[in-house]
């Protein structure tokens, strides 16, 4: 909605594939000129699938084509997806300042 509302340019619908599609596509193309930036790290890790707690599909389809081994067990790549959220945020994230939590 931000955006949107920055750019004057339309939402995306989520209620249709292929705007669902879009939007995925997108967020591979970030990921991929980000790829470098983000010491082999996927930024799209950031975005979570729509009503999940977790990455979407195109996340774990980019990860096996960069050559991530995902593993087979639902809750271990659940921890990939995790471990990526975490190294992105310590990539990324400002440093702490003494006695900051």
């Amino acid at each position: 909605m931000a955006i949107a509302k920055r750019t004057g340019a339309r939402r995306f619908d989520f209620t249709h594939d292929f705007e669902r599609a879009a939007i995925g596509h997108l967020l591979e193309q970030i990921s991929e000129s980000a790829f470098a930036d983000c010491d082999g790290l996927l930024l799209s890790a950031l975005v979570q699938y729509l009503d999940t707690n977790d990455a979407g599909p195109g996340f774990y389809a980019l990860a096996q084509r960069k050559g991530f081994s995902l593993p087979r067990d639902v809750s271990a790549r659940y921890e990939f997806w995790l471990d990526q959220v975490r190294r992105l945020h310590a990539h990324h994230g400002r440093p702490r300042r003494t006695g900051e939590r």
